[in-house]
């Protein structure tokens, strides 16, 4: 059986999202609904069981259930639902073969997905997410390079 793979995945609804989170939290990190609400501080799973079922969460607990769960499914659906790029904070380190790589390989599978969408092989959603992703990957080393010159400092142990 093979691993999902969870950063290529985008949410087409809140309710998506938050069964992603809860999916991702079961899948990598065995955490059961109760267990993901007991981390949350909240007394009552079944809220957040309602929350998933109605896809209708408060704003003040996205960023808690996301950290409990471990991923931002309902970040990037409220992003990529109001038209928005959400990429990762770059650091402005360098670039390591390995993330050229992964870039590399975005940008080749979104071209793969373009043209087969223009095929009529593949779906909307499908091509829609491997544009995002690849635009995001360059948004990030765009951001990176501009850093570049500036990098934000590392802290060291030395007295």
């Amino acid at each position: 059986m093979t691993r999902k793979s969870w950063k290529r995945i985008q949410p087409h609804s809140l309710r998506h999202a938050l069964e992603l989170c809860k999916d991702f939290a079961k899948d990598r990190h065995n955490l059961s609904v109760e267990r993901i609400a007991e981390r949350m501080g909240m007394v009552d799973h079944w809220t957040l069981y309602k929350w998933i079922q109605s896809g209708r969460i408060p704003a003040n607990m996205v960023l808690a259930f996301e950290t409990q769960c471990g991923i931002d499914f309902v970040t990037r659906w409220m992003a990529i639902s109001s038209g928005k790029l959400l990429i990762d904070m770059p650091s402005g380190r360098d670039a390591s073969a390995g993330d050229m790589q992964a870039l590399q390989t975005v940008l080749n599978d979104t071209v793969g997905q373009l043209l087969a969408f223009y095929a009529g092989k593949t779906d909307v959603p499908g091509t829609l997410a491997a544009i995002q992703q690849a635009m995001e990957g360059m948004a990030w080393h765009h951001r990176n390079v501009e850093k570049h010159a500036q990098p934000e400092l590392e802290f060291s142990q030395e007295t």
